[in-house]
């Protein structure tokens, strides 16, 4: 599955960050391998000023909407609840996916899934909430404020992006 990595994604995301934390960059990217997806996140600028050295946990999730956009009370809203077309409990949501651990603002992040193919999640997007997930609380796992966003695009990033 390494060597896939070296190849081009079938989907990314470029991860921005709220007008509350607009430091916040990244992106993540999506390979499909047999079976699965490996999910491969590069973020910056996230808040861990406390636990610089230590580092902290942020929730990253898929979520089901298509628009990393929102309104006054919720600055994404239209990213909706966490992807999950077969009605699973939290966190069996084929969107939930284990924490960004960050160090320094920065987070760099490998996890292979059999939740999802790179197509399946093509026009959704995907999130960093400021507080990881619990892995108990219904419907997605107490993770808090969303922060950062990406919408899932088809194909490699171009290099203007």
């Amino acid at each position: 599955m390494v060597e896939k990595l070296n190849g081009a994604p079938e989907a990314y995301a470029e991860i921005r960050g709220t007008k509350s934390y607009p430091d916040i960059h990244g992106r993540v990217t999506f390979y499909e391998v047999f079976g699965g997806t490996i999910v491969m996140a590069e973020v910056y600028g996230l808040p861990d000023e406390a636990n610089e050295v230590r580092g902290q946990f942020f929730g990253f999730h898929i979520h089901e909407g298509n628009s990393c956009t929102g309104d006054a009370n919720d600055s994404l809203k239209a990213t909706g609840m966490h992807y999950n077309p077969e009605s699973m409990e939290h966190p069996n949501h084929a969107g939930d996916l284990p924490p960004l651990l960050s160090t320094r603002g920065a987070a760099w992040f490998v996890v292979y899934t059999g939740r999802f193919y790179p197509e399946d999640i093509i026009g959704k997007t995907v999130v960093v909430h400021l507080q990881p997930d619990d892995f108990r609380t219904q419907p997605s796992g107490d993770s808090g404020e969303k922060i950062a966003c990406g919408e899932i695009k088809e194909g490699a990033p171009t290099s203007e992006e």
